[in-house]
C-alpha cells in the first residue's frame, strides 16, 4: 500500500527521481532553505498564539489581527489538527500502521454542520494551489460526519491576502477525482520501478546531487 500526503504527492509530481531518492530510498534529505525555515517559524508562532495565547515575537506581530479574526469564528477550535484515513477512506489514527493518507490542518473550526479550515502560507500568492484545502476538506468530511459544508481558504500572511474556497459533502466523489491521476502515476512508478527526473530551474537547489540535472 502506498502511503501519501499532499506534500509527498506534490513532490512526486514535481520530480519522480527526487521523490524516490528522498521519500523511498531515503538517500537524501530535503535542503532547508531560508524560506522554508521562515515558514516553519511563522507556523509555530501562530500555532502557539492560537492554541494558548502565547505572545507573538515582535517581528510577527503584524500577523496578530489576522489570527484574531479567525479566533472570533464561533465553534470548536482545532489548531494544527492531525487527521488520517485508511484505504477504505475511514478515519484512523495519524500514526496508525495502516493509514493511507494523512495531513495536518493549520486552523479549523467546527460549528455544527459547518466547518472552517485555514492553511497559512508565508510565500507568494502568485501561484496559489488549493488542492491541499480540497484534501483537508475530504478528511474533515470523514472525521466529522455532521459537517456538510466547509468554508476554506489560503491565508497568505505576508501579503495579508486570502483566497477562499467552499466544499460540500455531496461533491466528495468529484473532489477525490482531483487526486486520481497523480496517484495512478505514483502507483505506476512503484510497479515499474520507473522514477524519471523532471529537470527544471529548481534543480540547482535539489539535494539529490547524484542527479546530472542537479549539477546543472
Amino acid at each position: 500500500m502506498i502511503k501519501w500526503s499532499f506534500s509527498s504527492l506534490k513532490q512526486y509530481m514535481k520530480c519522480p527521481r527526487q521523490y524516490h531518492e528522498i521519500k523511498v530510498l531515503q538517500n537524501y534529505q530535503i535542503k532547508v532553505s531560508e524560506q522554508m525555515r521562515y515558514g516553519t517559524e511563522v507556523h509555530e508562532a501562530l500555532e502557539k498564539y492560537a492554541r494558548n495565547g502565547q505572545a507573538l515575537p515582535t517581528n510577527y506581530l503584524r500577523f496578530k489581527a489576522m489570527v484574531d479574526a479567525l479566533l472570533e469564528i464561533p465553534g470548536d477550535k482545532y489548531i494544527e489538527h492531525k487527521m488520517a484515513l485508511s484505504p477504505a477512506k475511514l478515519p484512523c489514527e495519524f500514526n496508525s500502521s495502516d493509514y493511507w493518507v494523512r495531513g495536518i490542518v493549520d486552523f479549523m473550526v467546527i460549528d455544527g454542520t459547518d466547518a472552517y479550515i485555514i492553511d497559512y502560507k508565508t510565500g507568494s500568492n502568485k501561484y496559489p494551489d488549493t488542492d491541499q484545502l480540497k484534501l483537508m476538506s475530504l478528511m474533515v468530511f470523514n472525521h466529522f460526519p455532521d459537517v456538510v459544508r466547509i468554508k476554506a481558504g489560503l491565508l497568505f500572511v505576508a501579503q495579508n491576502s486570502f483566497l477562499p474556497e467552499e466544499y460540500v459533502r455531496s461533491n466528495e466523489r468529484a473532489y477525490w477525482g482531483t487526486f486520481t491521476a497523480p496517484l495512478m502515476r505514483l502507483k505506476v512508478s512503484f510497479d515499474t520501478a520507473s522514477w524519471p527526473p523532471n529537470p527544471s530551474p529548481l534543480c540547482k537547489w535539489c539535494s539529490v546531487d547524484s542527479c546530472n540535472f542537479q549539477k546543472g
